[in-house]
């Protein structure tokens, strides 16, 4: 499980360093992919291989399923750290979640997920003031 929130910066080649318990959870390989809310989202091989087959088994006949397959399947990009512990995030992913430099690196349960931080920033103030009336919407399902 992932959880906790940190702040890092990009390098010059658009790399950058993901907390050590995150690499742990996460393995030696893993998938970078367009995530929702503009956000990368982070997987770990099996839980994005059950995602996968989940994402498979959509008709091919929806409109919705071929759209939300090609969004993430395109976006995606297989990622190992290297020694430092540095992944680079692609180009064309850093200008999906417009990270420039400064980035926020979060655990959300089964994924990671790498926001701009001001990004980031905007969707926690947003978000705020909704979260007591998510929190009782979610007491109603009887998590």
């Amino acid at each position: 499980m992932f959880i906790g929130e940190h702040k890092h910066q990009l390098d010059d080649k658009g790399r950058v360093i993901l907390p050590a318990k995150f690499r742990e959870g996460l393995g030696s390989t893993f998938i970078v992919t367009r995530g929702m809310d503009h956000c990368l989202f982070v997987y770990a091989q099996a839980t994005w291989e059950k995602l996968e087959n989940k994402v498979a088994s959509l008709p091919l006949t929806r409109k919705d399923a071929r759209a939300f397959s090609r969004f993430l399947f395109s976006g995606a990009s297989e990622c190992s750290p290297d020694k430092q512990g540095r992944i680079l995030i692609p180009q064309t992913l850093r200008d999906y979640a417009a990270i420039e430099r400064r980035c926020v690196i979060i655990g959300v349960s089964d994924r990671v997920e790498i926001w701009s931080e001001k990004q980031w920033e905007a969707y926690c103030n947003d978000s705020e003031a909704s979260f007591e009336d998510l929190a009782e919407k979610m007491a109603d399902l009887d998590l």
